[in-house]
């Protein structure tokens, strides 16, 4: 299990943390066509870091849910850093 203070950009993690802010969906054109997409503030007590939600995916995590992201996928966007499910993460709610 990861600190949010040690990611670094492409790499796989797996990080333990509180959902403190999930951002109002928006409409993306992507190259597999319109999407929406919405950004949840990921918080453990070394940082916070901002997960990307897609799809359905949106409406299953809320504010104040502690999830388990496995194989999420850092990356840096616009100077910040970023995590996402990519290609083979999941995220679980932990109880």
């Amino acid at each position: 299990m990861a600190a949010i203070a040690t990611l670094k950009a492409n790499q796989n993690a797996t990080i333990e943390a509180k959902i403190t802010a999930v951002s109002e969906p928006r409409d993306v054109s992507t190259s597999r066509g319109p999407s929406r997409v919405a950004d949840a503030t990921l918080q453990d007590e070394s940082g916070t870091i901002t997960l990307t939600l897609w799809g359905d995916d949106i409406s299953r995590y809320s504010v104040g849910q502690k999830v388990r992201l496995t194989d999420g996928w850092v990356k840096d966007f616009r100077g910040k850093l970023q995590v996402s499910m990519g290609r083979s993460g999941r995220i679980e709610i932990i109880p």
